[in-house]
């Protein structure tokens, strides 16, 4: 028996379709079998073509199985499904399939068994024809595509600072201006780019990925939430740095001292804004039960560098930095702490929406 599986996104689940050329008697049979929801209705193609496009449209939304179909039929119901506004995958193998995988958004041809024309009509090729993977490639596809979300907003949310940090004092002509200069930044962006690239890149996968409901094919990466929350992030991180900027003013401080306490403020900040944006809903005390072994490795040898710029007189002089002593270097790493960790009373509260 040649099936035709639809894979199609909508907004509870991901719905699964049967589309043959078989009998309807068979079909239904194997079906009930294996506990294929909405077994006891198929439709067959002959009463599929006799519907109009805005007949069949309902039609496609309320039916799970198609039996006796031929090409013509197995296009048409892609295309309803398209028309629907849903995401279509297609799996096929046979001749018959090639146009129906051709229109589908993406089709999915057998690698052994499939014809040459499933095979060219198709995006991707299953090479052993086994389809127990298309389970861990959704999952693994919603990992990545969360995981580029973490990162892009985590880059917006720590570079906002940094920037700041640089032009502000001199805009406004601060006592001390050149808060950071070049070889600060190079250093910031040394530690940050193996933060996202690494880090970010091996979070796995949330235990509820796959109970999530798809995401709209007409969503963009970031909506206008997502993206101003991560400006704030930024903003609340540099009126932070600004703040430690002052009180070390205020003690009557040096520049190399003013410039130790903004630079270990930024350095927490950042440590802490990794752990915080593994998952915007959970909290940092589940997140830290993630497996993910580089989290660990890249922190370290972040703070380990730090501390060997600071203990070592050639690289102080290099970053223009005076030794802290312990009440100071706690205030700014405090002050990074809770310029980060306001947003786990958000992601509380986000929570506590989400449970009503």
């Amino acid at each position: 028996m040649t099936f035709v599986i639809l894979l199609v996104a909508c907004s509870a689940s991901i719905q699964i379709k049967i589309i043959t050329g078989d009998n309807a008697a068979t079909t239904q049979n194997i079906a009930s079998q294996v506990g294929f929801p909405g077994a006891e209705n198929v439709l067959l193609g002959q009463n599929l073509l006799g519907q109009d496009d805005q007949d069949l449209r309902k039609t496609v939304t309320d039916t799970r199985i198609f039996a006796r179909m031929f090409p013509e039929a197995k296009l048409r119901v892609i295309n309803a499904l398209k028309a629907n506004g849903e995401i279509v995958a297609m799996i096929g193998d046979g001749v018959n399939d090639g146009p129906a995988l051709k229109a589908a958004h993406i089709g999915i041809a057998m690698g052994k068994k499939g014809s040459e024309i499933a095979k060219q009509a198709s995006a991707l090729i299953l090479q052993n024809d086994d389809l127990s993977g298309m389970v861990d490639a959704i999952a693994a596809g919603r990992r990545i595509y969360t995981n580029l979300k973490k990162a892009i907003r985590y880059i917006i949310s720590i570079h906002i600072p940094i920037i700041l940090t640089v032009f502000v004092p001199l805009l406004l002509g601060w006592k001390y201006a050149e808060i950071f200069t070049p070889v600060h930044v190079i250093f910031f962006e040394l530690i940050m780019g193996p933060t996202c690239s690494i880090v970010y890149e091996n979070e796995p996968a949330d235990k509820d990925a796959l109970s999530q409901p798809p995401r709209p094919f007409t969503s963009s990466l970031f909506s206008t939430n997502e993206l101003l929350l991560s400006i704030i992030q930024g903003l609340v991180i540099t009126a932070g740095l600004f703040g430690v900027y002052w009180y070390a003013l205020m003690t009557g401080s040096g520049e190399p001292m003013t410039r130790s306490l903004v630079f270990i403020c930024l350095i927490s900040a950042n440590f802490f804004l990794t752990l915080a944006n593994r998952s915007f809903q959970k909290s940092i005390f589940s997140t830290l039960k993630y497996k993910n072994d580089l989290v660990g490795w890249v922190l370290t040898i972040s703070v380990s560098l730090c501390m060997l710029i600071f203990f070592t007189p050639t690289l102080s002089a290099l970053f223009k930095l005076d030794a802290p002593n312990i009440v100071q270097t706690l205030l700014s790493i405090l002050v990074g702490f809770i310029s980060v960790n306001w947003f786990e009373i958000y992601k509380f509260w986000k929570r506590r929406e989400l449970s009503r």
